[in-house]
């Protein structure tokens, strides 16, 4: 090769490596599937736990949890607590800016917090009890209480805590649940009903070298199936549903592991106590022993939940004797019907969700009741159409579950206190109501799981709710995904992931 050639090969070659280190880095897209599509993009109007999921990536809160569920710093980088557990004091993360470019500080916690005690507000029985906030200066504030509450800190973990930009929610008004701006490690792009929602990467997270990804996007999938077969071609890199069946079917070479550890949350029905033939608890206790829940766990879902009879799973330290499940026994069950009154049995409608899971659930329910003479009709509905039934006491057998919280009173004291905001079964008891307010107000965990254990006592016998199951935080996570951390939250952190 002569000196000409050469030199011109060396200068193409140089031009060639020029151009390509000039180039823009292709972006790195995590695309995360979702069963159902989140409603509002504001946590004080949230419901749902697909909102959580996408709120984790747009929003920080003042504190976090960690993969043993212990509260950890976020926004608030360290905190006091007064003797008298009324007075918190939260000391600020410096720096930290929203994503609108207006400042974090003290005055934007005392906005959020106000403002998700205002009447519209989803949040404001959580921070009821919030009587004065004091900013001492731009990093500090000091929260005082009106009455001790074990669980205020749990509750800041969550949308309570979540932290939005007050310029924006000033600037879109009713429209912020469109626009929603906090100082999280993605901000809100833009969503397709029913199909996407898009995030961008934050420049100026304040987390140093987070995040790991250059964009989010959740695709709404509602069918776990196809969900699936998404996962395994590598259009969707985490699921946050997996099917139960191919739970035990994932092979060697596969694309994809299976993440399947305990969540906080339960399973289960409300019987309406207001109205026969459950204002009888003799009736209630015969259909909670017909019950086989270890049979429901194996069938439906493949033992990737836990049986269960309480509100609290092992993930929480309220788990306790209560949770294990009686064993099946219909001449016990025929003996409590005749002592009401029903000694032919009775029948009942009871309301599902939609999904195929449930529906299955329902129809084993139907078998298990009918030896002690209890036909049971299944009518399949909205989740939306069942809240609305709950609340107005418009059932008679009502199958709604709940995703839990980090702390045992967020899974109890509003579905079983008299005239508790999600007591759909209308069921009260004075002593229960003492015994979950003196675990509200007493600050000693194993005095607090002891209030709990009296209160399970009289509640395993009054049975308002049958519980069944604690689900499993169960995704579905491909190779090719970095960084996932495990949270028994059951909520999808994207912060450090990459691929």
């Amino acid at each position: 090769m002569n000196q000409r050639v050469s030199r011109f090969l060396l200068s193409t070659m140089s031009s060639a490596v020029l151009a390509a280190c000039s180039l823009p880095a292709l972006a790195v897209t995590l695309n995360i599937s979702l069963d159902a599509d989140p409603g509002k993009l504001d946590p004080t109007q949230s419901s749902m736990l697909n909102e959580r999921i996408v709120y984790q990536s747009i929003f920080d809160k003042l504190v976090d949890l960690d993969g043993e569920g212990k509260i950890v710093p976020m926004l608030a980088e360290r905190w006091t607590v007064s003797e008298d557990q009324k007075t918190y004091t939260l000391f600020l993360r410096k720096g930290v800016k929203f994503q609108d470019g207006t400042p974090f500080d003290a005055k934007a916690v005392e906005f959020n917090l106000l403002r998700g005690q205002e009447k519209t507000s989803l949040r404001r029985n959580e921070l009821k009890y919030v009587s004065k906030i004091t900013v001492v200066d731009e990093h500090t504030i000091k929260l005082d209480l009106s009455t001790p509450f074990a669980p205020f800190l749990s509750i800041l973990t969550d949308r309570a805590g979540m932290m939005s930009s007050p310029a924006a929610v000033k600037k879109y008004g009713d429209d912020y649940v469109n626009h929603p701006v906090g100082t999280g490690p993605f901000s809100y792009e833009g969503r397709l009903k029913g199909a996407t929602i898009t995030l961008k990467k934050n420049p100026d997270y304040w987390r140093a070298g987070l995040p790991k990804v250059d964009e989010v996007i959740y695709k709404i999938m509602p069918d776990v199936n196809v969900a699936f077969n998404n996962l395994r071609s590598g259009q969707v890199d985490i699921t946050n549903r997996f099917p139960y069946k191919e739970i035990t079917n994932v092979p060697a070479n596969a694309s994809y592991t299976v993440l399947n550890k305990p969540s906080l949350g339960f399973r289960g029905f409300y019987m309406n106590t207001g109205k026969p033939p459950f204002d009888k608890k003799e009736v209630r206790e015969a259909v909670d022993i017909l019950i086989d829940r270890n049979a429901i766990a194996k069938v439906v879902y493949n033992n990737a939940v836990a049986a269960g009879h309480s509100p609290f799973s092992k993930a929480q330290f309220a788990n306790g004797p209560s949770d294990v499940p009686p064993k099946v026994d219909v001449a016990r069950a025929k003996a409590l019907l005749k002592a009401a009154g029903k000694e032919g049995g009775f029948s009942f409608k009871l309301t599902l969700p939609t999904t195929p899971d449930e529906l299955q659930v329902g129809q084993m329910i139907q078998g298990m009741l009918r030896p002690a003479g209890i036909s049971v009709t299944l009518e399949k509905t909205e989740l939306a159409t069942q809240i609305e039934a709950g609340k107005a006491g418009n059932f008679e057998g009502l199958f709604v579950g709940w995703s839990g919280r980090p702390d045992p009173d967020q899974n109890i004291y509003d579905f079983v206190t008299t005239n508790g905001s999600l007591n759909y079964s209308h069921f009260g008891a004075k002593e229960v109501d003492d015994l979950l307010q003196q675990a509200r107000v007493e600050g000693d965990q194993a005095k607090r799981k002891g209030f709990y254990d009296q209160a399970m006592a009289i509640l395993v016998k009054e049975v308002p709710y049958i519980y069944t199951v604690h689900d499993n935080v169960l995704f579905g996570i491909a190779k090719s995904v970095k960084g996932f951390q495990y949270v028994p939250d059951g909520v999808i952190r994207t912060a450090t992931v990459s691929k």
